[in-house]
């Protein structure tokens, strides 16, 4: 339905890509979401972590606010 992607430091490469993903279909498998990651996105917009979340933190106009993401 909606997702909100940040940057969390890594030893390795400095910094990887994780996803907070609200599911529409609660269907979606988390292998199913990387499958279609690795086919659309390039290699380096792949997020390597992913966590399904219920909702997403937002503003007052709906943006989400990334800030209170990196706290979970």
């Amino acid at each position: 339905m909606e997702a909100g992607v940040i940057g969390v430091k890594n030893e390795h490469s400095g910094e990887v890509v994780k996803a907070f993903v609200v599911k529409k279909d609660q269907s979606l498998t988390l292998e199913e979401l990387k499958a279609y990651c690795r086919k659309e996105l390039s290699a380096y917009k792949c997020p390597k972590q992913i966590v399904f979340v219920e909702s997403l933190p937002k503003s007052n106009v709906g943006k989400i606010l990334r800030k209170e993401l990196r706290n979970w």
